[in-house]
């Protein structure tokens, strides 16, 4: 091992190289260094200077540094939280002032730290949810959300309307053709209603969508959205059936209104005392459908497990109730702890079920039946509860309560051992506690919860249903379906809670955020628009990423728009028929005031024009946008059939704002054939043949064989042509523009078919080239060129190169020709004459060709005169 010397030897020799002659060298030892590195530091001004600058600063401030730093340096934290003055130890009071001090700083800090957390994870929620928003937008103007479900919808729609059969190489998943058949069931639903909007009958929406969603209840999570239309069913009071229809007049006459029903009040004024009516109305229907729900349950129950349940042959309603409860709370020979026995039976149990299923009558004759014991065990009982169940509203007058408060307080409020459905029923009779929103066994699972909830609520006290939407949309959508994504999520009972407490927006909303369920989404909100009990946006507040536009002054809205056209633009190519469908619910809500109405109409008339450009061309498109029979009468087509629905109020309204402006959007998008179509029907017919001229001039110089765009073009300007000169319309120049157009097109045919006499003969005819040598002639005509339709002056050298072609093959053939010297000389001649005109009349114009043009004329030109 090296020994100290020869390592401080070695790193002299590294740096030899650096060594500088003239530069003394240093050799200190480690302690001398420290001291003098301690000494440089002494010497430095920096620390002192800067502090007497801020120190100079800070006092002309008023701020005297010095104490400060002087009291920070002396301050002791170990007394922070011990009160000011010692306390004696028979202090009591003192004591519990110091401790009560201490429970409010150490709760504001951890409600500050709950807070904090809260923030962040719904910052991290809304940056997810508006990330999956923004995806789904890119996806969807990508063509579709999934291009593998966009095939599935294709075929399937096809094979649905018996243009197609399913073909065997889809290669989409089951779920997804899964979703497509669901979607296939609900447009059913939307035809139906648009017809008897039409015929002007109501139309029971709700249960037409329960049946469909019962129709594809392949999923166990669609019985959730089962249940929420159900629910939506009750708060509507929609009857289930529209009553036989003798004759038409009659069934018109005594059906009910049930469109826009609930349209003013919902959108009034919410402190209006109809407004507050409404809201007891959904809380009511809300709560009879989860009655129902349990009622449901309780049969299937009982009859699933008999030998439990020991029903015997009373089919009653208590004594079906009696058998839940012994399947639910009786077992190894005993009930449940606190369950209370009253005559041998767990009577405040059957009482609560009897009430939870809606059973009040059965429920007031039970107790009646058990009154002496009732009495002997709560004296007041009886009383109170007959008045609670023959009330309109299920509530007591206030001395009622007061006295079953009373009761409350001193026998149950700190009793643990009270039967938890006798505190349910003390608690739903007396509405005591509403803020205490849970009762033991009673409340056990989520539907419990809201009904109780729901019955609790009373719109006179305690902010009522809008009270306890709020109490529940700070619970938010984790607390009821589960994390987003997670396995065996209850999807879809968000929407329900939501729906039950009249956050219809909401509901539909939440519904939207999730893929399995956004066919229900949009039917749910055609149907709550149906019955006005949707509130749209105006086009400034619609939102881009979300269809729901919240607002700290206004109730939520929904884009009703956003969400149809989202949903249709899947299969609006393929079946725009069913598109249209849902386009015409958008007018729906054309009665909301401050001109959101009107915005909607207006949305809708565009979604339509939308859908008219989209569309696949071909007989389809015709039915879509109407159009002429072979004998010259207009057809209408679909959509001016839906009109009405669209707010239209005539043929002028229908043109004006459908026809010509979709047409406007279809040239926009080179689709020149359907332009012309819908200018033709919106009888704009000196548009039709100004489009007709400028198609044909683009496409005039294209050969037969690319493409059939310019022959599609060709014979819809020839039908087109035919009629006008058959009932004299658009007559003049333009009209011949396209004429000559045509006959030009013709001439290109028949040079390519090897017959350039018949292409030289239909030139002739257009009288487009003045081919007979008279110079004056070619001179007026060289002049009146710039009158001619901007097509014809732009394919100028076009029928130019035509015509000398023609002209060369007419000169080919002559000269080959077995026919007389004379003759053949004849020939020949005029043919000379007539190129030579021709180069003369290009020499005229031709600043308005290209130089490769004209020679390519020039050279035809001397090999026809040689």
């Amino acid at each position: 091992m090296a020994d100290l010397s020869s390592l401080l030897t070695s790193s002299k020799a590294l740096t030899s190289h650096l060594s500088r002659p003239d530069l003394p060298s240093v050799n200190l030892s480690l302690d001398q260094i420290e001291a003098q590195s301690r000494r440089l530091v002494s010497r430095q001004p920096g620390t002192t200077v800067d502090n007497d600058k801020a120190n100079y600063l800070l006092a002309q401030a008023h701020v005297d540094a010095p104490a400060l730093a002087s009291s920070i340096a002396h301050l002791n934290t170990s007394t922070t939280f011990s009160p000011l003055q010692p306390l004696q130890d028979t202090d009591v009071v003192g004591y519990l002032r110091h401790a009560h001090e201490q429970n409010l700083i150490s709760t504001i800090e951890e409600g500050r730290k709950e807070t904090q957390e809260e923030f962040y994870r719904v910052l991290e929620e809304r940056g997810r949810r508006d990330w999956e928003a923004r995806k789904k937008r890119v996806f969807e103007e990508l063509g579709g959300r999934l291009g593998a479900d966009n095939a599935a919808v294709a075929e399937l729609k096809k094979s649905y309307h018996g243009k197609s059969t399913l073909a065997a190489s889809t290669t989409t998943p089951t779920l997804s053709l899964q979703m497509q058949s669901k979607m296939m069931a609900y447009d059913r639903v939307i035809s139906e209603l648009n017809t008897s909007r039409l015929r002007g009958t109501s139309y029971p929406i709700v249960h037409s969508l329960i049946d469909a969603s019962l129709s594809v209840n392949g999923d166990p999570r669609s019985q959730q959205m089962t249940q929420n239309f159900h629910v939506l069913s009750k708060i509507t009071s929609e009857p289930p059936a529209l009553p036989p229809m003798e004759h038409a007049g009659a069934h018109i006459l005594n059906t009910p209104l049930l469109e826009r029903k609930y349209a003013r009040v919902y959108l009034g004024d919410p402190e209006s005392r109809e407004a507050a009516t409404l809201r007891r109305q959904i809380a009511k229907g809300a709560r009879e459908a989860l009655e129902e729900q349990y009622w449901d349950i309780i049969e299937r129950t009982v009859q699933s497990r008999p030998v439990e349940a020991r029903l015997g042959g009373d089919p009653s309603i208590a004594n079906r109730i009696r058998a839940f409860l012994l399947v639910r709370y009786y077992k190894n020979g005993q009930w449940e702890d606190r369950i209370e026995l009253v005559a041998g039976q767990p009577l405040w149990a059957k009482l609560f079920y009897l009430i939870r299923t809606g059973h009040l009558q059965e429920a007031l004759s039970e107790a009646s039946q058990n009154q002496q014991v009732i009495d002997h065990r709560e004296a007041s009982f009886m009383t109170h509860f007959r008045a609670w169940i023959e009330s309109a509203d299920r509530k007591l007058p206030k001395p009622h309560r007061d006295r079953l408060q009373s009761v409350y307080n001193a026998h149950m409020l700190h009793t643990a051992t009270v039967d938890p459905f006798k505190l349910a029923l003390y608690k739903l009779m007396g509405k005591i506690e509403p803020s205490r929103r849970s009762v033991g066994i009673a409340t056990s699972t989520t539907e419990d919860w809201l009904w109780f909830q729901l019955t609790m609520v009373d719109e006179d006290e305690h902010g009522g249903l809008r009270a306890l939407a709020d109490v529940l949309l700070g619970y938010g959508e984790r607390h009821f379906d589960g994390p987003p994504n997670q396995k065996g999520s209850r999807r879809g009972v968000w929407a329900g809670v939501l729906l039950m407490c009249g956050q219809f927006e909401r509901s539909v909303a939440a519904l939207w955020e999730h893929q399995d369920t956004e066919v229900e989404a949009v039917h749910l909100a055609i149907a709550l628009a149906y019955h006005g009990l949707l509130r749209v946006p105006t086009r400034a507040e619609t939102s881009d990423l979300t269809p729901l536009s919240l607002s700290p002054v206004s109730p939520p809205s929904l884009s009703l728009p956003t969400l149809v056209w989202r949903y249709v633009r899947q299969f609006v190519k393929m079946d725009a028929k069913e598109a249209l469908q849902y386009v015409y619910c958008v007018c729906l809500s054309a009665d909301q005031g401050a001109g959101v109405g009107k915005e909607q109409v207006e949305i809708a008339w565009d979604l339509v024009r939308r859908i008219i450009v989209l569309a696949n061309a071909g007989p389809a498109w015709e039915e879509l946008v109407g159009g002429f029979r072979p004998d010259g009468t207009r057809f209408s087509g679909f959509i001016e059939q839906g009109a009405p629905l669209l707010k239209l109020q005539d043929v002028k309204d229908f043109n004006e704002h459908i026809l010509t402006r979709a047409a406007k959007h279809s040239q926009e998008n080179d689709r020149v054939t359907e332009a012309i179509k819908l200018y033709n029907l919106a009888g704009d017919y000196a548009t039709v043949i100004s489009c007709l001229a400028q198609a044909l001039g683009n496409t005039i110089s294209q050969s037969a064989s690319e493409g059939d765009k310019g022959r599609v073009i060709e014979r819809t300007a020839a039908d087109i042509l035919r009629h006008y000169e058959r009932t004299n319309k658009a007559a003049g120049s333009d009209r011949e523009s396209v004429v000559r157009l045509l006959r030009i097109r013709e001439a290109m045919d028949a040079k390519e078919a090897g017959r350039p006499e018949v292409a030289l003969d239909i030139m002739e005819s257009t009288d487009l080239i003045p081919l007979d040598g008279d110079i004056a002639k070619i001179t007026r005509r060289a002049e009146e060129f710039k009158d001619l339709h901007e097509a014809l002056q732009r394919n100028l050298h076009t029928y130019l190169a035509l015509t000398m072609d023609a002209l060369a093959g007419v000169h080919q053939k002559v000269k080959g020709s077995v026919m007389g010297d004379s003759t053949r000389q004849m020939n020949l001649v005029a043919l000379r004459k007539k190129s030579r005109s021709l180069i003369v009349f290009a020499g005229m114009l031709k600043y308005r060709m290209s130089p490769d043009v004209y020679s390519y004329l020039a050279r035809l030109d001397v090999e026809i005169a040689l």
